[in-house]
C-alpha cells in the first residue's frame, strides 16, 4: 500500500515536507517541498485514493504519564485534565487532550492547543484533504530503550529521549540542549545520530552514527507504524461519504436512533448532576456558616473559603508569595527570567512559576542564584517557542 505522508510547521508560513512511500516495496514514490501550508492543495491529486498521514511538530506538544488509580474505569479517564491543570501555563479548556499507550497505571497523554489543532485540521480541509493519522513527529522517530535518537529536517532538529518524550526545534538550541543534559549525566549520554550533523563534539556523548536515509523516509516508516493517532474525541476522522444514498439510508436511520437514545441518557445524566452539584452547594455552604458563623452566606462559597483561609494563614504567619518573590527580585534581574504565570501553594510554602528566558543558560543562572538565596528550586518541563525558552520552575522556601 502507498501512503502520503505530510510534515506540517509549527505556523502555516512554515515550509511543508511530503513523501508519498510504498511500504510494500519500501520504496519512495514522490517527495518534496513546499513553501507553506497554501500550497497543500497541489497534494490533492498524488493523495488520490492514499491514505494521508500527517506529522506535526513536537515542539508544540507536552507529553506525560499521568498515574492513575487501580482499576481505573473509562469515567476516570475524563479526569486527567483536571490531574495536569497545575502544570499546564493555560486553562485545561483551550488544550486537547490524547490518549497514548497505556502500562498498567501509567498513562500517555498528549497536550496540544486546540486552536493550532484546529488550524491543521482547517488547512487540510481546505487543500481537500482527508487525514487518517495524526502524531508528533519525535513520535515518528526510532526508539531504542537508553538511547536518544537524533534526525533533522532542514535547519529543524528532533530528538527522541524514550517512549513517550523528546524535543524538536531550530538545530541552534536542540544541540545545546543535548549536550546541557549531557554534563549533568555521570555516564556519557548514548545517541543515534540518523543526521548529516557531527555531535561527537558535544562534551559527554557517545554518538551512534545511523546508515544516512532520506530523513521523511524515517519519519514515514515510524508514522506507519505508530499506533498513537492524535484524532480522537471530536477529531476522531469520520469515514468518506459514498455516493449511494439508498445503500447507506438503514445505518443514517439507526445512527440517528441510536443519538437520540444518547442525547435522553445524556439529559437525565445531566439532570442528575445538576442534583448533587446542589446537594455539594448547600454543604459547603453549611460548612462556611459553620467555620465562619458572623459572615453572611457569599455568592461563591469557594472563593470565599478560599479567601477567608489566606487571610487565617497570612495572620498565623505564614510566609507570602510577596515575600518569596521580593527575595528573588535579584535572581530575576540578574539572569533576566520573566515569570509568565505564578502559582502560589500556601500548605508546601511552595511557588510555582511558568519563566521565559533567552536561553537554558538564564534558566540555570536564575537556578543557582535562588538556591544561594536559601530556595529549593526544582526544574521541570522545558520547551523552546520564538527563540526563547519557556520552563517550569518549583520553588521552596
Amino acid at each position: 500500500m502507498e501512503n502520503l505522508v505530510i510534515r506540517l510547521g509549527s505556523n502555516l508560513e512554515d515550509p511543508v515536507n511530503w513523501l508519498v512511500w510504498s511500504a510494500q516495496e519500501k520504496e519512495i514514490i514522490a517527495s518534496g517541498l513546499l513553501d507553506n501550508a497554501e500550497d497543500l492543495s497541489s497534494l490533492s491529486e498524488r493523495a488520490g485514493k492514499r491514505p494521508v498521514t500527517v506529522l506535526v511538530p513536537g515542539c508544540d506538544f507536552y507529553l506525560k504519564w499521568v498515574t492513575l488509580p487501580a482499576k481505573a474505569s473509562r469515567k476516570a479517564m475524563t479526569a486527567i485534565p483536571f490531574m495536569l491543570e497545575e502544570e499546564l501555563s493555560n486553562d485545561i479548556s483551550e488544550q486537547f487532550f490524547a490518549l497514548g499507550m497505556r502500562k498498567g497505571q501509567q498513562q500517555a497523554v498528549a497536550v496540544v492547543s486546540r486552536t493550532k489543532m484546529q488550524k491543521w485540521m482547517d488547512c487540510l480541509k481546505e487543500a481537500g484533504l482527508f487525514c487518517d493519522k495524526m502524531l508528533p513527529d519525535i513520535l515518528a522517530l526510532p526508539h531504542t530503550s537508553g538511547t536518544w535518537t537524533f534526525a533533522s529536517l532542514g535547519n529543524q532538529a528532533m530528538v527522541r529521549q524514550d517512549e513517550w518524550q523528546g524535543m524538536q526545534g531550530d538545530s541552534s538550541w536542540v544541540l545545546p540542549a543535548i549536550e546541557h543534559y549531557a554534563k549533568q549525566q555521570n555516564t556519557p549520554l548514548e545517541v543515534a545520530n540518523y543526521s548529516e550533523l557531527a555531535l561527537t563534539n558535544l562534551a559527554n556523548v557517545n554518538a551512534q552514527e545511523q546508515t544516512l536515509e532520506m530523513p521523511m523516509q524515517l519519519l514515514a516508516t515510524g508514522a506507519l507504524t505508530s499506533q498513537f493517532n492524535l484524532l480522537q474525541g471530536e477529531y476522531k476522522p469520520k469515514k468518506k461519504a459514498s455516493g449511494d444514498l439508498k445503500k447507506w439510508r438503514l445505518v443514517a436511520v439507526l445512527a440517528g436512533i441510536a443519538l437520540l437514545v444518547t442525547f435522553i441518557d445524556k439529559g437525565f445524566e445531566i439532570n442528575q448532576l445538576k442534583k448533587e452539584s446542589a446537594a455539594l452547594s448547600d454543604q459547603m455552604h453549611a460548612e462556611y456558616k459553620r467555620a465562619f458563623p458572623n459572615k453572611p452566606r457569599p455568592v461563591k462559597v469557594r472563593n470565599a473559603m478560599e479567601r477567608d483561609l489566606a487571610a487565617l494563614q497570612r495572620g498565623g504567619g505564614g510566609v507570602s508569595v510577596i515575600a518569596i518573590m521580593s527575595q528573588l527580585a535579584d535572581a530575576f534581574d540578574n539572569s533576566q527570567v520573566k515569570p509568565q504565570s505564578i502559582r502560589f501553594d500556601a500548605t508546601r510554602t511552595e511557588l510555582r512559576l511558568q519563566a521565559v528566558a533567552n536561553n537554558y543558560e538564564a534558566l540555570e543562572m536564575f537556578k543557582r542564584l535562588a538556591q544561594q538565596k536559601g530556595f529549593e528550586v526544582e526544574q521541570g518541563a522545558i520547551n523552546n517557542k520564538d527563540n526563547q525558552v519557556i520552563g517550569a520552575l518549583s520553588i521552596r522556601s
